[in-house]
């Protein structure tokens, strides 16, 4: 019994180390068949750029995917990271500069994870991102002759955003605050950020210096202590009024009256200073506990005629300017006469519903957030508008049942999360056989994929516009018209 319990071991043993030198000798053959190796260097030429701004170059076709490079440009690289289809390396030094490379103005470029493209200029920018658009309608969607247009930018590609989010926490016992280094949790310090308005760097410095001043400790993630999570800021482009959010671990904020008034004395144009708390270690941003410290509990700005309310937690573009250029488009494609019904899908707090609402004979919008669809009847109300109505579901439910009661949609407008459109969604738009459908996508792939769709039940895409919502970075947004040929 003992010897054959042996035999038993000895044998299942051999197996298993059999089994390891294959494997092994798998993964070295593995190894030996790719073309390079981490930490070697490697001279590369560079033919495009991913949709996030790496620069792609190929070794036999193996591709290497490299931050801050440029299509055209050759460069040393050191390789970081092999996978079996790709691998990841450093730009280490340029042997030929694209021309369309400049200086990036922001000193922590490099380090910030916010920008990806501020070493290309802007020209090259719209560019790419027309590029970018026009490379997934023909690799998802299958759109070989759609017609993309070259991509709205503007005047002035700086200080655009009108909301921040700003992470606060501590570097050798002092308070830092600034955006994370990319890919990382790690902040980098910053007195200002060239993509956000003026008036939010001016929140961040002052929050900044008053916590410094009453030993306010900002947040360690790791540790899951401290008080200052983050200070949110929102201003108004058009009314100049400003939000501040406090965004702490626990509902004790000490020396909170004397931070309020120093707020209100450094900011004349503060309008609400709100806490948020959120105890949970996570890292979304907002916990559900909301209090207005000083003020109102929302501010005003506009968009185009339409003024909107503005909380802490809604929904709201942060590029007003762009954000009219969007719509705008939106509302051209529509081709709206005055005579039209129209249903907006993911209306949110009913931005894009208002505007359609002036030209419309009347809007129905949905939207799974209950929160977002107060704000949107809200919005209506301020604005005087009565021919938009809101419901609260998901747009697969909703737009069905609105069917089933008599609501025939002449224009259907989509403007869903990046994820696209649920497919049952899309199941329902065209059983419903809209003449026309708007999309509004801040997704170029799941806007391709999702047009893809359409093709076979009638629907032909005929023109699709690149906005530059966001500046210096890599996303790019777009509307896209769709007729029903059949």
């Amino acid at each position: 019994m003992c010897s054959l319990y042996i035999f038993y071991c000895a044998y299942h043993y051999g197996t298993i180390m059999i089994r390891k030198i294959f494997v092994l000798k798998g993964q070295r053959k593995m190894a030996e068949k790719l073309p390079v190796h981490k930490n070697q260097h490697v001279e590369l030429t560079f033919e495009d750029l991913t949709h996030d701004g790496a620069g792609v170059a190929k070794i036999d076709g193996y591709p290497v995917f490299v931050q801050r490079a440029l299509p055209g440009e050759i460069g040393e690289v050191k390789i970081t990271k092999v996978k079996k289809n790709y691998a990841f390396g450093r730009l280490m030094s340029l042997k030929k500069e694209s021309e369309e490379r400049i200086e990036a103005p922001c000193p922590i470029f490099k380090q910030c994870g916010g920008c990806q493209l501020q070493h290309l200029s802007y020209e090259g920018q719209l560019r790419h991102k027309q590029k970018h658009v026009t490379d997934v309608m023909k690799r998802i969607g299958g759109l070989e002759d759609t017609l993309v247009h070259p991509t709205l930018g503007m005047k002035d590609p700086w200080n655009y955003r009108n909301k921040a989010q700003v992470p606060f926490g501590e570097e050798e016992g002092g308070l830092i605050a600034g955006f994370y280094a990319e890919r990382t949790h790690q902040i980098i310090d910053m007195e200002r950020c060239m993509i956000q308005h003026e008036a939010n760097d001016e929140v961040v410095q002052l929050v900044k210096e008053i916590a410094k001043k009453y030993g306010i400790r900002g947040y360690d993630d790791e540790k899951h202590k401290g008080t200052l999570r983050h200070v949110v800021t929102r201003y108004g482009k058009v009314t100049k009024e400003l939000m501040v959010v406090l965004v702490t671990k626990g509902k004790e904020l000490p020396n909170k009256k004397n931070i309020v008034e120093e707020i209100r004395k450094g900011l004349p144009n503060v309008k609400s200073i709100v806490q948020n708390i959120n105890p949970k270690r996570t890292n979304v941003i907002f916990g559900n506990e909301t209090v207005v410290l000083w003020g109102e509990e929302v501010i005003y700005d506009y968009i185009g005629e339409i003024k909107f309310a503005i909380s802490p937690r809604s929904f709201y573009q942060v590029n007003p300017e762009q954000t009219k250029v969007l719509y705008d488009k939106a509302l051209e494609y529509c081709k709206l006469t005055g005579e039209e019904t129209v249903i907006d899908a993911y209306c949110g707090i009913g931005t894009i519903s208002l505007f359609l609402a002036q030209k419309a004979k009347h809007v129905y919008g949905v939207e799974v957030v209950p929160e977002a669809i107060a704000d949107a009847k809200n919005n209506a109300r301020i604005n005087g508008i009565t021919n938009a109505d809101f419901a609260v579901g998901e747009a697969e439910k909703v737009i069905p049942w609105w069917y089933a009661q008599g609501i025939r949609a002449d224009i259907i407008v989509v403007d869903p999360p990046r994820k696209g459109c649920d497919e049952t969604l899309l199941e329902t738009i065209v059983k419903m056989k809209p003449k026309r459908v708007v999309y509004v996508s801040c997704n170029p792939a799941s806007l391709a994929r999702d047009l893809k769709y359409f093709s076979p039940h009638g629907y032909t895409v005929m023109q699709v516009q690149p906005v530059d919502m966001f500046p210096m970075t890599s996303h790019v947004e777009c509307v896209a018209q769709l007729e029903l040929s059949v």
